[in-house]
């Protein structure tokens, strides 16, 4: 992490970490921390470029590896996260999900999850969330360590990254109930 720590600072500059309010257990706020991926350029309204043109290929790979990820072990130590539950998504999203998705809150967020073996960013919303609630409903150690065991999987081969278009994924904005 020092290393990655010293190759964002000389090729994104300051600040390294990237923090943000993210919902955790039953909806609750915390600081998600992770590594810097994007800078911060703006257009001439000031407005911060979208995603994909700030998104450096420092930062592309980053996230394609994951280890943009490592800071959040804070957040697991901390007691805000588990290695293993559904990511926690944006604090913006609370009030859009309906109550099956809502109950992906249920349990702890984690750095990885269900969804993230069974499609990362590729899945749309409604399939992810399903993911996500089955998870809550299904979750034990031995899924807990088959989901890791499938992550170093998927980090290896760089699956699912992205959805087709997007940096990452596409905003979510409410399903139909």
């Amino acid at each position: 992490m020092v290393c990655l720590y010293a190759l964002i600072y000389i090729k994104l500059g300051h600040p390294v970490f990237f923090s943000q309010v993210r919902p955790g257990l039953r909806g609750q706020a915390f600081k998600m921390v992770k590594f810097r991926t994007m800078t911060d350029a703006r257009g001439a309204d000031g407005m911060l470029l979208p995603d994909a043109d700030r998104l450096t290929p420092f930062g592309r790979f980053l996230r394609a590896s994951s280890l943009d990820e490592l800071p959040e072990l804070w957040n697991v130590v901390r007691g805000e996260m588990s290695l293993v539950g559904p990511r926690p998504l944006l604090m913006d999203y609370l009030p859009l999900y309906n109550s099956e998705q809502a109950r992906r809150h249920d349990v702890q967020p984690g750095i990885t999850g269900w969804a993230q073996v069974n499609g990362r960013n590729a899945l749309s919303w409604d399939e992810k969330f399903k993911l996500d609630v089955w998870y809550v409903d299904n979750h034990s150690i031995w899924l807990d360590i088959k989901i890791l065991w499938l992550t170093i999987r998927k980090v290896v081969a760089r699956d699912g990254i992205s959805a087709a278009g997007e940096a990452t994924m596409s905003k979510f904005t409410g399903s139909v109930k």
